[in-house]
């Protein structure tokens, strides 16, 4: 009886371990404008008959960085417009904020503090931008002593190690936002389509989404209905996925030298 229990938690073991993993269904690139090339990626998961769309906003930290584009006060406004006006590359909509918009953990705009940093469960990383380049970087990482150009503190951590991070809630779905470094001084801001924070790590980290991109650290903003992302193509015209509601500010991809 107890070989034959065995034996069982055995066959358990490799049905789980022996789930389908997220594959590329479709995936289409339009060149790179400004040193941003955009790619939308379709993805199923044949075990548990799910489908999801990414789109992510490649670039160069070599070339590009990251702004902070803040909106203290209304009214509000969406993010293709704040990106038109702004003449940026790229963006999406940044971390999180109170009833009363105020941000939630560490904001730093134009080299600015506006939110002071939290220790809390939900923020436990932060996106910055510096002369040094783009980094995403744990909350205890972080020293005062760094000169930022932006941040913005969120959460949680999605991959790190080039690994999907463990314990992240795996049943809850909805669209997310997030921001993706590589070590060869690659990054992307992205979105994609409702998942689980769990289904999104283990796209992030186990799916080739574009050549030459391994990601070795991935962090989730705000998600939901502030999700949004835009990107200039390269006939010039944006391609964009509109938030459902306004938000508190936006991350933008500018070149090197604003805000440096």
């Amino acid at each position: 009886m107890r070989k034959l229990s065995f034996a069982l938690v055995l066959l358990v073991a490799a049905a789980t371990t022996g789930r389908a993993d997220w594959t590329i269904q479709s995936a289409q690139t339009e060149g790179a404008r400004d040193g941003v090339e955009h790619r939308h990626i379709v993805l199923t998961d044949p075990e548990a008959s799910s489908n999801a769309t990414v789109d992510l906003a490649l670039f160069s930290t070599r070339s590009c960085t990251l702004r902070i584009i803040d909106q203290p006060t209304g009214p509000r406004r969406e993010l293709a417009q704040v990106m038109e006006q702004q003449s940026c590359f790229a963006g999406v909509n940044g971390g999180y904020f109170d009833p009363d918009y105020a941000p939630i953990g560490l904001l730093i705009v134009d080299g600015r503090t506006i939110g002071p940093l939290q220790r809390a469960r939900l923020v436990t990383g932060m996106l910055t931008a510096s002369a040094r380049g783009v980094q995403i970087m744990r909350t205890r990482e972080f020293s005062r002593q760094q000169k930022l150009n932006a941040a913005v503190q969120c959460g949680p951590f999605l991959v790190d190690l080039d690994r999907p991070v463990r314990g992240l809630e795996g049943v809850r779905e909805a669209r997310r936002t997030f921001a993706a470094i590589a070590k060869s001084d690659r990054a992307a801001l992205g979105f994609c389509t409702a998942v689980s924070l769990a289904d999104l790590a283990k796209i992030l980290a186990t799916v080739q989404l574009a050549d030459g991109f391994k990601i070795s650290r991935a962090l989730n903003l705000d998600g939901g209905s502030s999700s949004a992302f835009w990107v200039r193509r390269e006939t010039g015209k944006a391609f964009s996925i509109p938030e459902q509601k306004s938000v508190r500010d936006f991350v933008a991809v500018v070149p090197r030298g604003i805000g440096d």
